[in-house]
């Protein structure tokens, strides 16, 4: 056991070392925590602005104009950090603020729930017979090849207005889009269960159950932590795009989707209002986006290998490599 946690504890420090190795993915995390940091701080934040999210501010709007805040870049001030919202006057800094608590919410809850069912149908699938793994993988083939969009705006339609948005979202998101996650471990399943270590633990007397635990899991983790990078800025997204329809989270809670979606008749008046949610949902998907490539390599250093195939880096190793070899084989 003690074999074991060493092992994981040096792989971890070899994986945080070559993530260190890329100075965009350091940045990338950077502004992650500094985003989570600043949704964590929304309520002492605004206590520090002396705003809410939702109180409104008529005589910081020019009604004769249709709404539009009073001030150059939407109505900043030292009262308002940011500007206002057009038509209310509700404080932006604010709303952006406990918008970034629901996106990143929504999209870590979805992401939970995805790998959670994608890691035990895939691994089911992979450990079962072959009625089992051929029923699972046809419904997984059934949840893939759904409108995940289109099934998302139906089902939070009909559901009663009084339940919870942020979940809502989190489990439509979660039961609609595991299908990759378990495509991805009952390969890996497949693959695994072939293995020494695999044939001797059931040798041994180990259930199907425990094989999965405590053989199959630790080497699951890296294709897993690494998909689930990959679904965090999507489901972000996928967010911000119902929420821009109506059908994500509604009034009074933000949402940057949200705030795009009412933007969109105030671009030309108020453009600050369009590009502070649309930057902050760029600049996080783009973070996220970077930092899941940067530990998808970090976890599998054959992959960065094979991405230095072909650029200067690649080239001179192979030139040096070459040049060994020649060496050797003058001096023998």
């Amino acid at each position: 056991m003690s074999t074991a946690v060493t092992a994981g504890a040096s792989g971890a420090r070899q994986v945080w070392r070559r993530l260190r190795g890329r100075p965009s993915a350091m940045v990338a995390g950077g502004v992650l925590v500094l985003l989570v940091v600043l949704a964590l701080a929304a309520p002492l934040l605004a206590a520090i602005e002396g705003q809410d999210a939702n109180s409104y501010h008529d005589a910081l709007v020019d009604s004769a104009r249709g709404g539009v805040p009073i001030g150059s870049f939407g109505g900043v001030s030292g009262d308002h950090w940011l500007g206002v919202e057009p038509g209310t006057g509700r404080d932006l800094f604010v709303r952006l603020l406990y918008g970034a608590q629901v996106s990143l919410l929504v999209a870590v809850g979805a992401t939970a729930v995805q790998v959670l069912i994608g890691v035990v149908i895939g691994l089911a699938a992979g450990l079962g017979n072959r009625l089992l793994d051929t029923f699972l993988s046809r419904v997984t083939d059934v949840m893939v090849a759904l409108p995940m969009l289109v099934l998302a705006i139906a089902l939070t339609a009909v559901v009663p207005a009084d339940f919870p948005r942020p979940l809502l979202l989190i489990l439509v998101i979660g039961l609609l889009n595991w299908g990759g996650t378990a495509r991805i471990v009952r390969a890996q399943t497949l693959t695994l269960k072939q293995l020494d270590f695999v044939a001797a633990a059931r040798l041994g007397g180990s259930g199907r159950v425990r094989v999965a635990r405590r053989e199959l899991l630790p080497s699951l983790a890296a294709p897993v932590i690494t998909y689930g990078a990959i679904l965090l800025p999507s489901n972000i997204v996928i967010e911000a795009s119902l929420s821009f329809l109506g059908v994500g989270v509604t009034p009074p809670t933000p949402s940057w989707g949200q705030m795009l979606s009412t933007a969109q008749t105030w671009f030309r008046a108020d453009p600050m209002y369009v590009l502070l949610p649309a930057g902050l949902l760029f600049v996080t998907v783009l973070a996220f986006t970077v930092l899941g490539d940067a530990v998808r390599t970090a976890l599998d250093p054959r992959e960065a290998s094979r991405l230095r195939v072909g650029t200067r880096a690649g080239r001179r190793a192979r030139t040096g490599g070459d040049a060994a070899t020649s060496l050797k084989e003058t001096a023998s």
